[in-house]
C-alpha cells in the first residue's frame, strides 16, 4: 500500500511514464515486499529550465534529475532492504534518464502506522483486524 511521488526534470512522455511505473513497481514488489494491486505512483515532470542545482539550471547543465518518495508503514522492513532498494532504484533511474545529476534523491519515508494508511482506515487498524 505504498505511496510513491516522484518528479523528473524531463519533458513528458508516455513511454517514460510507462517504464518508471514498471521499474518502481517490479523493484518495491521484489525488494520491499510491497503489493502490487495496493501501490500507487505519482509521476510529475518538470522542465529542465525549472529545475536548479548549485545556482544553475539542469539544462544549463546538460543534466537530468529525479526526486522520488515512498512512504512506507514503520518497521515493515530492514536497513539492507531500504538501502538496496535506493541502490537499485538511483541505478535504473540513471538508466532512464541518462546523464543524472548527483544531486538526485530517494527518500524512503517510516511513517508511523496509527496515522497512516487508505481507503479510510489506518494501518495500524488493519494490523489489528487481521490478528
Amino acid at each position: 500500500m505504498p505511496i510513491l511521488n516522484v518528479k523528473l526534470s524531463a519533458k513528458k512522455s508516455t513511454a517514460l511514464t510507462k517504464a518508471i511505473a514498471e521499474m518502481l513497481l517490479e523493484a518495491s514488489t521484489r525488494i520491499l515486499h510491497k503489493k502490487r494491486d495496493l501501490t500507487a505512483i505519482a509521476i510529475e515532470y518538470i522542465d529542465p529550465d525549472d529545475w536548479i542545482v548549485g545556482g544553475r539550471t539542469l539544462s544549463e547543465q546538460g543534466m537530468n534529475s529525479f526526486y522520488f518518495d515512498i512512504k512506507i508503514v514503520d518497521e515493515t522492513n530492514t536497513k539492507a532492504e531500504k538501502a538496496q532498494y535506493i541502490r537499485e532504484v538511483f541505478g535504473a533511474f540513471e538508466r532512464l534518464l541518462g546523464n543524472l545529476h548527483p544531486e538526485s534523491y530517494i527518500y524512503v519515508q517510516d511513517v508511523r502506522p496509527t496515522a497512516y494508511g487508505y481507503g479510510g482506515r489506518t494501518q495500524e487498524w488493519r494490523y489489528h483486524q487481521a490478528s
